[in-house]
């Protein structure tokens, strides 16, 4: 037991420090805690034996029920609306079409066994929101393009998790009906929304009503919440994962009481869950078992690299006006993470033949894909001329936090364009009534320190008290 409390504090220290280390090389987060997992784990220096997958698996479930609640918290309404159609499309059936021709490639042409055919197409089939975010927000492209992908990325798990709990129920029911299954897959899709919906306005009517003194009681009360829905959900045999990520959209795109102080702490726990969950995967694997698995690791990757990841995109967004290069772009973007990991449980815990192997294989590719694809992001970008000049992130801000409810705003004001760039006087800048005063007095002092209201948010780009340019 005194292992817990040495390596994995060691091994999450290490994780952040070498992820400050290599930061100006980009390199993501995620790889550095699979590796540290392994390194730490048994085949390397042997520091922890872990290998317990029915606990894995139940760790792993919760932590993907608060990635998924950040995915949907995080989703702005305005963003999907702009890109609802490529992003929603992608994000359901170019889940289907990924899963689908990756299966008939390794099953049809490569001759693979049908069941170990399926489940890797399944499980594989979704792109990973955490991965996705923390690569292409240090990206410079488009704000539709981005939105495209990080929004499939957010909302594409679900499908996934549904597919891939279709496929295990198909092959661990026996003598069930096809037809029971295809039901069985409408109903916790169908009820997996309608249940994070209802559960989440209730969740929002909760935080209004309550007027709790100690700030610290909200984020009890949000880990609650939470865990509460996943319940709820799962007791009535819904997708309990799609409601989790359905209620935290509704959550997201609604006001409500001490919502900065929320989505600060649910971004915070996403975060801790999913760097510990590469690093519990790294633990669990044993490297020594891909000296007969690289090379079909290799070929797993090149066909849903260069094959069923393009050929969902472009089928699955044929009439909708998207360039060629941002088809491109959105195709190579296509990065594994955490939940195909995760799901690579699912049939080690169901007791499936072949369940370590395809834990293996998908351990395997999504290492190539996190480490290819998300360090090469930024060429591709470059080199299909998507990439636009990057502005500088503030350094400093200030959160406008309520415990009750309020009418007072928080006011961002850009200032100026990234440096050598051509950017608006201040005086030119369209300002609400109220702020023209503001603009006044900044345009004379060169600075902007009077406030429309008690709180306002500055950086060094954004009116922060220093004249810039």
């Amino acid at each position: 037991m005194n292992e817990v409390y040495l390596v994995v504090p060691l091994i999450l220290v290490v994780v952040v420090l070498v992820a400050a280390l290599l930061d100006r090389w980009s390199v993501p987060v995620i790889l550095i805690a699979l590796g540290a997992g392994i390194i730490f784990g048994s085949d390397v220096l042997s520091l922890w034996d872990f290998s317990d997958v029915a606990l894995t698996n139940q760790v792993a479930n919760m932590a993907l029920v608060f990635i998924l609640f950040q995915g949907g918290f995080s989703t702005r309404r305005e963003n999907f609306r702009a890109v609802a159609l490529p992003a929603g499309g992608l994000a359901t059936w170019g889940v289907v079409l990924t899963a689908l021709v990756t299966f008939l490639v390794t099953w049809g042409v490569l001759g693979w066994q049908l069941e170990k055919a399926v489940l890797l197409a399944v499980v594989v089939s979704s792109t990973d929101a955490a991965a996705t975010f923390s690569i292409l927000r240090r990206q410079s492209l488009s704000s539709k393009l981005s939105s495209t992908v990080e929004v499939e990325s957010a909302a594409n798990d679900p499908m996934a998790i549904l597919l891939t709990l279709a496929a295990i129920q198909a092959f661990t029911a026996g003598g069930t009906q096809w037809y029971f299954v295809v039901l069985s897959f409408i109903w916790k899709f169908a009820a997996g929304i309608g249940a994070g919906a209802v559960l989440g306005w209730a969740a929002i009517w909760l935080f209004n009503r309550l007027r709790p003194q100690d700030r610290g009681h909200y984020y009890v009360l949000t880990l609650g919440v939470v865990l509460l829905i996943f319940g709820l959900a799962e007791l009535a045999h819904s997708s309990a994962m799609l409601a989790v990520f359905i209620a935290g959209y509704v959550m997201g795109n609604q006001p409500f009481v001490h919502k900065q102080g929320v989505a600060n702490f649910v971004s915070a726990l996403s975060t801790v869950a999913d760097t510990s969950m590469f690093v519990l995967m790294g633990l669990l694997v044993y490297p020594h078992q891909w000296s007969g698995l690289w090379l079909q690791g290799i070929v797993l990757f090149l066909v849903l690299s260069f094959v069923a990841r393009p050929v969902a995109v472009w089928l699955g967004t044929l009439g909708m006006r998207l360039r060629s290069k941002n088809k491109l772009f959105i195709s190579w973007a296509g990065l594994r993470g955490a939940v195909p990991i995760i799901l690579a449980t699912y049939p080690m815990a169901a007791g499936l033949e072949g369940g370590q192997e395809v834990f293996n294989l998908v351990f395997f590719v999504v290492m190539l894909s996190v480490a290819i694809q998300g360090s090469t992001l930024g060429i591709v970008a470059r080199w299909l001329g998507l990439s636009t000049k990057a502005r500088p992130k503030p350094l400093y801000n200030l959160e406008l936090v309520t415990m009750a409810k309020s009418d007072m705003d928080l006011i961002v004001v850009d200032m100026p364009g990234p440096q050598g760039a051509a950017g608006p006087r201040i005086a030119d800048l369209k300002l609400p009534p109220r702020l023209c005063h503001h603009a006044h007095h900044a345009r004379q002092r060169g600075n902007c320190t009077q406030r429309r209201h008690p709180a306002t948010r500055m950086g060094p780009d954004n009116c922060a008290g220093t004249r810039q340019g």
